[in-house]
């Protein structure tokens, strides 16, 4: 499970700007999925079937990213 003693413990400096790296990419790729799924008049030409498969698909790939970087083991 989520262990905070670990996650917020005393990081080195490149730790820290990794993990905060890490935080900002999947906030990125969360909000364009959210994006993709709700914005009815996207720029680009593509059908909605596939804009809301692509939106789910990134939206997994965050949550996947998330978990791989607060289960991170240090070295």
């Amino acid at each position: 499970m989520l262990d905070f003693n670990t996650l917020f413990k005393q990081k080195s400096p490149q730790q820290r700007f990794l993990f905060i790296l890490g935080l900002v990419m999947f906030t990125m790729y969360l909000v364009l999925g959210v994006a993709l799924i709700f914005w009815k008049d996207i720029p680009f030409d593509i059908e909605p079937t596939y804009r809301i498969l692509f939106g789910l698909l990134l939206i997994v790939y965050a949550v996947i990213r998330f978990f791989r970087l607060i289960n991170q083991k240090d070295n």
